[in-house]
């Protein structure tokens, strides 16, 4: 027996956030929709986002937020579907939410309201959602031109095609390399992949001092590729996390120096002298340990002072070598050996080269009627709401024209 085969004017590969805007954006205008996802579970980066509640997107976002190797392809998008359009459908399937800092702004409750938003708006629009759809094949004819996807549930045949596949990152959630594939298929270059808003590892030296430091978070100014971030730093087992690391991540390349300022507040060396004035007489760990829990402030005299000053009060210890140390805990540098990778980073940075799609339609300039939106572009945003703002708006500007 022959499998069925189905006829859609669009069909979408991937039923996550870019997908589900472009169906219902391309429904509002009376195109047939059919998503296509291999998951069993609809939405499954958006339900563990944001610790369940969805960092849905950032009041702040635009075009400064994002790396690509072309930063000016995102803003045609960006400016045409805003944060404040999406905050309209919260608003109007009656989501309660709130900002939780830098423009962040979250569900009160469950993600899965957000899942439920972009599901009830598809229902809406006529647009179907086949999850459980292993995707086999995909093939293209011309005139008149039309993609012809064989999967598990038939044979799919339609006008337009967009990929919406996301990137390697959390490969326990279903993520693969599906999009790639397809680009490479139909000859799309693409920019080398790399997992990002990712913690970083540190080499063999820098374990065995700071692992004994996992679970401590300092606030902290954290600087990689030209790029600075306040937020906290948190150390792991095997490296840094927390907010300020992940930021950092997405504009590390292998080999470069990441630098913290462990004391963005205030200058170190000022604080020491004005310790020394008031006749404190107390070691430097113990000082800093009003600054810092008493676990890092052991470790970071013990490497960075000289031995000789370690066990002295704070008068006996010279100007110069109070500089210097304060020198080190406003610049303290090294270098990553890598990332945690791609079963914990956030988002995958690299993908489809931006040259080879209409930023004003994600349309393959040599591809007709192929699409690409989402996280499979070569566009990442900050943490922090601003990839799912990058997902709503290559999906409603796919969403316009397929």
């Amino acid at each position: 027996m022959k499998p069925a085969v189905h006829t859609t004017d669009v069909l979408i590969l991937g039923a996550g956030g870019a997908g589900m805007m472009c169906a219902i954006h391309a429904g509002k205008r009376a195109r047939n929709v059919v998503l296509l996802d291999h998951s069993q579970k609809l939405g499954g980066k958006i339900l563990i986002s944001g610790g369940g509640r969805c960092n849905f997107t950032n009041t702040g976002a635009g075009p400064a937020n994002y790396v690509s190797e072309n930063p000016h392809f995102c803003k045609s998008a960006l400016s045409r579907y805003t944060p404040e359009h999406f905050i309209q459908m919260v608003r109007e399937h009656d989501i309660a939410f709130h900002e939780k800092k830098l423009g962040q702004l979250f569900c009160d409750n469950s993600a899965q309201l957000i899942v439920q938003l972009l599901k009830s708006e598809c229902d809406r629009y006529g647009a179907q959602i086949k999850l459980g759809c292993q995707i086999t094949k995909v093939t293209r004819t011309e005139s008149p031109v039309q993609f012809q996807v064989e999967t598990s549930q038939g044979t799919f045949v339609s006008s337009s095609l967009v990929i919406a596949t996301g990137g390697l990152s959390i490969p326990k959630i279903g993520a693969t390399g599906l999009g790639y594939d397809i680009a490479k298929q139909f000859g799309l270059k693409q920019v080398e992949t790399v997992p990002a808003l990712d913690g970083f590892t540190f080499g063999d030296h820098e374990m065995q001092s700071f692992k004994q430091l996992s679970g401590i978070s300092v606030d902290c100014i954290m600087s990689c590729g030209g790029k600075s971030f306040r937020e906290n730093l948190l150390f792991t087992h095997s490296g840094l996390s927390g907010p300020a690391a992940l930021q950092a991540s997405l504009h590390w390349n292998k080999g470069y120096d990441v630098v913290v300022d462990l004391m963005p507040e205030q200058n170190a060396f000022e604080w020491f002298l004005g310790k020394k004035k008031l006749g404190s007489k107390s070691l430097v760990k113990n000082l800093l340990s009003e600054k810092f829990p008493q676990r890092f402030s052991d470790l970071f005299c013990e490497l960075y002072l000289p031995t000789e000053v370690t066990a002295l009060a704070l008068p006996q210890i010279s100007d110069k070598v109070l500089e210097a140390f304060s020198e080190r805990l406003h610049a303290w540098t090294f270098t990553p050996s890598g990332t945690v990778g791609y079963g914990k980073a956030e988002v995958t940075r690299g993908g489809v080269d931006t040259d080879e799609l209409s930023s004003k339609t994600m349309e393959a300039k040599k591809v007709p009627g192929l699409y690409f939106i989402g996280e499979v572009v070569d566009v990442t945003g900050w943490l922090g709401g601003y990839n799912f703002q990058w997902a709503w708006a290559s999906g409603w500007a796919a969403g316009q024209v397929v």
